[in-house]
């Protein structure tokens, strides 16, 4: 009896500890960043916005650890290979206008983590429209680096580069 006992209190410990372990994090925007395919699906939600309206910052925030930057390379006039690196409040005051003005959708198409211990990296290939259904505007990849605290993932910054003629987006990063 006390063998059956035993077996089933553990059973429900068990049962217990599974269910706490996989307690979705979520933020009060109903975000679920307590997987790695939540606050990626996130990432992409928060920039997509039809024509006229803005993004919402403070939801963005919230996926972010305290200020981080964030940035961008691109070619100048010249030729030349320029990066942009700014805090993520700045990023957002210059991007502000232009989403609203024609309206903005990009998805993931392809993913490649790295993971060492609580930090990870993800080359995640974009496509960009201005609408759900419209031609593609742009492709590139986004390097994003994340924190996993235990209970949910934060965004540590990210980078991105389109591509160009001369910069395609290897095949490597195409694929899921």
């Amino acid at each position: 009896m006390k063998k059956l006992t035993l077996l089933f209190t553990s059973l429900f410990i068990l049962s217990i500890s599974g269910n706490y372990c996989d307690a979705q994090v979520k933020t009060k925007y109903g975000d679920n960043v307590s997987t790695l395919d939540g606050i990626m699906k996130a990432y992409y939600d928060v920039v997509t916005v039809k024509k006229g309206e803005k993004p919402s910052y403070e939801r963005d925030s919230l996926l972010h650890y305290g200020n981080v930057n964030v940035g961008w390379a691109g070619k100048s006039k010249s030729g030349k290979m320029t990066f942009k690196y700014v805090s993520l409040k700045e990023y957002h005051r210059l991007s502000d206008s232009y989403a609203a003005a024609s309206g903005f959708d990009e998805r993931e198409i392809s993913r490649k983590v790295e993971k060492f211990g609580a930090i990870y990296h993800v080359w995640s290939t974009y496509e960009s429209r201005k609408t759900k259904t419209g031609p593609v505007i742009e492709r590139g990849i986004n390097s994003i680096e994340l924190f996993y605290d235990g209970t949910r993932f934060w965004i540590l910054g990210w980078f991105f580069d389109a591509e160009r003629k001369d910069n395609p987006v290897p095949a490597q990063y195409l694929t899921k």
